[in-house]
């Protein structure tokens, strides 16, 4: 009950950003006025092409799953699962390790208090080099990738609500800090990104405030382009400079951005508020690439099958939609 009234709490929040100015939607483009007469509309944007509304694999019995990760290594999903408070330090978060073939292998896989495990409230998820971090309210849990033993916590002081990861090909782990301090989600303006550079144990700042990289900043990507970032609270995209600077910003049809993956050249999103999934580029349109998705979460890309991972926070599911 306790994670229904926080996310209960969240919606609300939305609700108060939205009138209080804070950009939930688009707002219409500027330009020079022409007369009727002369008038002759722009050739529309493609639309992309919509994913199969039916998914290929269904998983369910999780609790509040966060996040969902292919780890191509040893071909499986990984999801986190907060399983109650998004800020709760109750110990009893767990990660669930899937089969693409529709089975849950190991629901509790790496379990808050057990195994020497501590694993409060598991979100964002990353591997590198046989290490998967975990993000976990202010600390970034390690653990053994085959094992799943912990290898240690990175704590980044000053943090109050580490969401999503992302890896660069050099091993460097980007995190970002959503700025909620409890469940009420009032925002305390923490706002940042972080990185931890090729295993450093101290975090290294990217940039930070709230109009600087907020506000809420939520989930990551790393692109050949360098580092993309969605925003909770407003419904921009955006790519982080090395300097920190936001660059390409790029708006969605609707707000509550959660979760980004990046496919080919195109970036793929999860919207609480539009209950969907947009795909499009920076600087360009986004379009609904998949709808009536309740709830989604952070998203994962099976690269072996081109499949879609879809968490449901509130539905407790995961569902794999076929790309092509």
């Amino acid at each position: 009950m306790a994670r229904h009234l926080t996310v209960v709490s969240l919606l609300i929040q939305l609700f108060i950003l939205s009138c209080r100015g804070q950009a939930l939607s688009p707002a219409p483009a500027k330009g020079p006025t022409i007369s009727a007469a002369n008038a002759t509309a722009p050739p529309a944007p493609a639309d992309p092409e919509p994913l199969p509304s039916v998914p290929v694999a269904r998983y369910s019995g999780f609790a509040a799953p966060e996040s969902v990760l292919y780890d191509a290594e040893a071909d499986r999903y990984l999801v986190s699962n907060v399983n109650g408070d998004t800020v709760g330090k109750d110990n009893n978060g767990f990660i669930s390790v899937l089969a693409p073939d529709g089975r849950i292998l190991d629901l509790k896989w790496i379990e808050g208090g057990k195994n020497r495990v501590k694993l409060d409230a598991p979100k964002g998820l990353a591997l590198v080099k046989g290490v998967l971090y975990v993000t976990d309210i202010s600390v970034i849990r390690t653990f053994d990738a085959k094992t799943g033993a912990p290898k240690g916590d990175i704590p980044i002081p000053g943090s109050t609500f580490l969401n999503d990861l992302s890896a660069s090909p050099d091993g460097n782990v980007y995190v970002s800090d959503s700025g909620f301090a409890d469940g009420s989600y009032d925002p305390v303006w923490t706002d940042a990104v972080y990185v931890i550079e090729k295993g450093r144990a101290a975090p290294k700042l990217v940039a930070k405030g709230k109009d600087v990289v907020g506000p809420r900043p939520n989930g990551l990507a790393w692109t050949d382009k360098g580092l993309v970032v969605c925003t909770f609270a407003t419904n921009e995209i955006y790519r982080l400079d090395e300097k920190g600077n936001k660059r390409d910003i790029t708006k969605t049809p609707g707000a509550g951005l959660t979760g980004i993956v990046a496919v080919g050249d195109s970036l793929l999103v999860t919207s609480w508020q539009g209950s969907s999934i947009y795909r499009g580029k920076l600087g360009g349109s986004f379009r609904v690439a998949l709808a009536s998705q309740k709830t989604p979460a952070d998203i994962g890309y099976d690269s072996k099958r081109a499949r879609l991972l879809v968490p449901h926070y509130l539905e407790d599911t995961v569902e794999a939609f076929q790309l092509d």
